[in-house]
């Protein structure tokens, strides 16, 4: 399998949804493209764009941030967003561990 990836969109509101994949840009155009493979979420919404994307490596590991990223308050995903974490400042950030594995 591929390596993960955690990203942030910006809907036309200014809110933000938060997902993993091993293909960003694909999950970005199913996402926009409101089929069945896009998140109940962002299907009403009108515009999306890609505010925020980080290798993390794992799917466990993207999994782990994922759940701790979508129950910060907005502010500290704007921080994330604003200063662009790296792997290693977002997994500090989320009380992660980095993995020593290459995965």
């Amino acid at each position: 399998m591929g390596v993960w990836w955690i990203y942030m969109l910006r809907d036309e509101t200014l809110s933000l949804y938060t997902g993993i994949s091993t293909d960003v840009e694909r999950r970005l155009q199913e996402h926009r493209h409101k089929g069945c493979c896009g998140a109940k979420y962002t299907r009403a919404k009108k515009r999306l764009d890609l505010v925020y994307c980080c290798e993390l490596g794992s799917r466990s590991l993207a999994s782990r941030a994922e759940y701790r990223l979508k129950k910060l308050p907005k502010g500290q995903k704007e921080a994330i967003v604003a200063g662009g974490y790296d792997r290693t400042t977002l997994l500090a950030f989320l009380g992660l561990a980095l993995e020593t594995s290459n995965a």
